[in-house]
């Protein structure tokens, strides 16, 4: 182990930091692209189409981060063959995942549907980017492994380079074929369905050494049981409370869709000043992953507890600084994003609430990797049930102020999570103490 220190975190954060800006960049383009056709139904379809899709595929984004857990430990604990073979197990699910999900779809979006109360013209135009985007199944599940794997062996830049190629490609794709094409909808989806194969590639590439002489080792362990049981567990409580997560802010935006199109639209601007946020935040997060993960691995207390105190300084201090950065530039970037007249003044109306999520929410960020890190995702499981009763109880409560009351009860659900992953915090230096037969 080397010394956990500022530098190195940021060594390894910074280039995450980056990468992670861009994909809500990502989606803040592809809503100014279909936001210059001057109508909310565009807006309102691709951020729909968009979440029905995260909420599927983030299903599956066990695979990031348990990938980055358990490779970390394997990488912390020198173990060479483990490591490759972490990452062979996770491409077998996430391929098998996507191609599941193709096969799939008439039934996934009939219940997207009908859980979703939009226009007919709002959901005639998502059927359409749906069919386009789910073909990219496998190559987004399968980059979750990939992703998790390059982060869990220090590898940021590379994961910066793959984000960098992803999004920078499709944000061209969608200048070209929606601005200078006028395939509308269509084109925001074929842009992203094509970055999100070339991305696999490039990604694979970037993880060539792990096929490399471990290979055949790593292969002959692959279908280890004691490997494969403790994959499982881990996966499976990652997968519930991601499943859950998600469930919360899929249900927002199925809610918010209820109080008209105009107000669909407006959320979605918003949900990208909140993705940007998140996302960067998330820089951090990974690197505690990383630094964790390795520390227990390497059974290294001190260093655990060092990885964890760094983490949430920078975490807490990144969240309060980009928090007031939206309250000084939000109007600017809704007006850049929006032409509709209505549109930006529910957005504005609605801001002050982004400024506030990293208040509620940058302990609970932090804590994410943390817990991923020490691979206690029992424990991240048990803690995300609670925190989304508490968020039902809140829209019980607060659902007939109407958005605000939207809003609230998503700050109530970021609060409830920090608290909590606070509260149960010292369970993850005690993991470094223990073998790793035993670790939860």
């Amino acid at each position: 182990m080397s010394d956990i220190t500022h530098a190195r975190l940021w060594r390894i954060a910074g280039p995450i930091v980056l990468s992670n800006a861009t994909v809500p960049l990502l989606g803040a383009v592809d809503t100014a692209v279909v936001g210059q056709m001057g109508a909310a139904a565009p807006i309102g379809a691709v951020g729909l189409g968009a979440v029905i899709l995260a909420t599927l595929y983030w299903a599956f984004g066990f695979l990031r981060m348990g990938t980055s857990g358990l490779a970390a430990q394997a990488h912390g604990a020198g173990d060479g063959a483990e490591r490759t073979a972490v990452l062979l197990r996770a491409l077998i699910v996430g391929l098998g995942a996507g191609v599941v999900l193709i096969g799939l779809q008439i039934a996934l979006f009939a219940g997207a549907f009908a859980l979703a109360p939009a226009s007919a013209e709002v959901e005639g135009l998502t059927r359409q980017y749906l069919a386009i985007r789910i073909w990219g199944a496998p190559a987004t599940i399968g980059l979750y492994a990939v992703t998790g794997w390059l982060i869990a062996v220090e590898r940021t830049r590379a994961v910066f380079l793959l984000q960098l190629w992803i999004n920078g490609l499709n944000i061209g794709l969608d200048l070209w074929f929606v601005l200078a094409l006028g395939w509308g909808v269509a084109g925001v989806a074929g842009a992203t369905l094509i970055a999100e194969w070339t991305g696999l590639a490039l990604g694979l590439w970037f993880c060539r050494d792990a096929f490399g002489p471990a290979l055949r080792a790593a292969w002959a362990r692959i279908g280890d049981r004691v490997a494969l049981i403790r994959m499982v567990a881990v996966n499976r409580d990652i997968m519930i409370r991601s499943v859950v997560l998600q469930a919360c802010f899929t249900s927002f935006v199925f809610l918010g869709a209820r109080f008209g199109d105009v107000t669909l639209a407006a959320n979605q601007v918003l949900l990208q000043f909140l993705g940007i946020l998140s996302y960067a935040l998330d820089g951090f997060a990974f690197a505690a992953e990383t630094l964790v993960g390795q520390a227990i691995g390497a059974r290294a207390v001190g260093e655990v507890r060092q990885a964890i105190r760094l983490s949430l300084i920078w975490t807490v201090a990144g969240g309060l600084a980009l928090g007031l950065a939206f309250v000084v530039a939000g109007p600017w970037l809704i007006d850049l994003m929006a032409t509709d007249p209505g549109v930006r003044a529910e957005a504005r109306a609605h801001l002050p609430w982004i400024a506030a999520a990293p208040v509620f929410g940058a302990l609970a960020w932090a804590y994410d990797g943390i817990y991923i890190g020490a691979l206690l995702t029992a424990e991240m499981r048990r803690l995300m049930l609670i925190s989304a009763a508490l968020y039902a109880l809140a829209l019980a409560l607060f659902l007939p102020f109407g958005n605000h009351g939207l809003w609230a009860a998503m700050m109530v659900l970021f609060a409830a999570r920090s608290a909590l992953m606070l509260w149960r915090s010292p369970l993850v230096a005690a993991q470094a103490c223990l073998p790793p037969a035993v670790r939860e």
